[in-house]
């Protein structure tokens, strides 16, 4: 079972392929605003490198959000496009439920919380929480992060934050003596295979027409900067 996970929903673009349940390569990039020019040639690479043809593919997973609009928007549509080329099953991944899933595989001996952050500026982040099996125990939301909004989770046993929202609320949270902090962690395609392969076991697949991204939040366009346009 061949799978290309696309993920794309942060300033991280990373493009994995894997068989069955092992990753067979991941490339990424951390550079700003690279996706649109980042991502074609990535799964272009992985292929070469794994020895491996497109037409051989199985399945596309994509990450589906909460994050980036015009980074889910580049991911979902080659997922798309690829899957409506080849005629292949297309599998949608929450994105932070495949961070939360990425951290257990790392860390396959912790049995605590996992919250994974994306950041939405000023002190304002995308999250949710998440048990053992990547289960959701608090509904993703985007949250004005102040001091002790998450003691609840963190009152009941160890939550460890993770994701590029994170650092910036160590300092209202980091306090409690439950909280950890994975100054390491990086969003990687590859945290969403478990989930990718409990879905197409299950036929959750998406609807390769009308599939949407998960914003979240409305997209606001930033007013231009270049002379002449309003």
């Amino acid at each position: 079972m061949l799978i290309l996970l696309i993920e794309t929903a942060t300033a991280v673009c990373s493009v994995a392929l894997a068989n069955d349940n092992k990753i067979l390569a991941e490339v990424h990039s951390e550079e700003p605003n690279a996706h649109s020019s980042k991502l074609s040639p990535f799964i272009e690479q992985i292929f070469e490198q794994c020895g491996k043809k497109v037409s051989q593919l199985d399945a596309v997973c994509v990450s589906s959000g909460p994050g980036s609009y015009t980074g889910l928007r580049i991911g979902v549509s080659t997922a798309k496009g690829l899957c409506y080329a080849l005629g292949k099953p297309l599998l949608a991944v929450p994105t932070l439920q495949g961070m939360a899933a990425q951290y257990y595989a790392m860390h396959p001996e912790y049995r605590g919380m996992v919250c994974p952050m994306i950041d939405a500026r000023r002190m304002e982040c995308y999250t949710a929480i998440y048990g053992p099996n990547a289960e959701e125990l608090k509904a993703v939301s985007a949250d004005i992060i102040e001091p002790g909004i998450y003691d609840s989770y963190l009152d009941r046993g160890e939550v460890v934050f993770v994701g590029d929202g994170a650092a910036k609320t160590r300092d209202i949270l980091g306090s409690h003596p439950n909280a950890r902090y994975a100054g390491d962690f990086a969003i990687s395609a590859t945290g969403m295979l478990t989930v990718a392969l409990e879905k197409l076991k299950k036929g959750q697949v998406e609807d390769v027409a009308y599939f949407e991204p998960y914003y979240l939040k409305d997209f606001v366009a930033k007013k231009s900067v270049v002379r002449g346009l309003h």
